[in-house]
């Protein structure tokens, strides 16, 4: 089907009247995933299968649960096994540059969600992560009046995830008053619970009032796994601010806990924008750009309407 609509010529049949979705009917495509633990990934997912049906495509997703050789075989095998196009989400493709090459040299289309643009792919769909990353930085740090001690939690294999970190380098270079007194690098998957003991060790190690004044979490499960340490351990006067909207951690700043901030992600729109290119693509067309961009939003105790005693 793809073949015989590129030959006609998209503009010719978008001409006949017929739509975008019907032309790429039928197609199967492989989502592929190291990490479709994570909520955020998941709700990618989740909302790329919606627009699949929508569009009438066969829609296979693999999880490697965080194994890289494995994802990197799965790439692989979808590129050999008939997928008119891979979607990887949540991933750097230079991590298997050699599979999105051989990808590429078959014809097969590469999307990523929430990635890396990459010679090799034809669309990256994500937030400005640096912005992400100056945008709860200034919040965060405003906060603390600019001044007092932080600790990082963070992941810079991820190629968005570490955007948000030269974002705080940049800030705390801006900003001499704030020091980082800790960080730790982030285990995924189990990433609450690894970031709960990261938490329970930096606390004991910085004991008293103000040793600890923020926790600047790349994404917001370190930063719920933070706030689980400094509950239990009774520690009063630090902030928590991340990164995704994530639900649970929205319900913490409801809540009155330590967690005072989050930047959501348009997560589900991230996976629309794709979809859609995808769309596009698959009836023989181009994608807009290389690299494409989902809206933000700062979400406080203010923007929800919420008085904390």
């Amino acid at each position: 089907m793809h073949k015989s609509i590129a030959a006609l010529g998209l503009a010719s049949i978008l001409a006949l009247g017929v739509s975008q979705g019907a032309l790429a009917a039928g197609e199967k495509v492989s989502v592929i995933t190291p990490f479709l633990a994570a909520i955020a990934t998941g709700e990618m997912i989740e909302a790329f299968k919606a627009k699949a049906t929508e569009y009438q495509w066969t829609v296979d997703v693999v999880d490697t649960a965080g194994d890289m050789a494995a994802f990197a075989s799965r790439v692989e095998d979808a590129t050999t096994s008939g997928a008119k196009a891979i979607v990887l989400v949540s991933v750097d493709p230079a991590q298997i540059q050699d599979q999105v090459d051989k990808a590429k040299a078959a014809g097969v289309p590469v999307v990523t969600i929430d990635g890396a643009k990459n010679a090799s792919t034809v669309l990256n769909v994500t937030s400005d992560n640096y912005v992400l990353g100056e945008t709860m930085t200034k919040f965060l740090f405003d906060q603390i009046g600019n001044k007092g001690n932080i600790v990082r939690f963070f992941y810079s294999a991820h190629p968005g995830v570490h955007q948000r970190e030269l974002a705080l380098d940049a800030a705390l270079k801006a900003n001499p008053e704030i020091k980082q007194v800790a960080d730790h690098y982030v285990a995924v998957p189990g990433q609450v619970d690894d970031s709960r003991a990261a938490m329970d060790a930096m606390l004991l190690a910085n004991p008293g009032d103000g040793a600890i004044n923020a926790v600047w979490a790349a994404w917001d499960e370190p930063g719920i796994g933070a706030n689980l340490a400094i509950e239990a351990a009774g520690r009063k006067g630090i902030v928590i601010a991340g990164i995704d909207g994530n639900p649970q951690a929205i319900d913490l700043i409801k809540a009155c806990s330590a967690y005072i901030g989050t930047v959501r992600q348009g997560f589900g729109e991230m996976a629309n924008i794709a979809a859609g290119e995808l769309n596009t693509i698959l009836a023989g067309g181009t994608a807009k750009a290389d690299e494409l961009y989902a809206p933000v939003e700062l979400i406080t105790r203010e923007s929800l309407g919420v008085s904390c005693p």
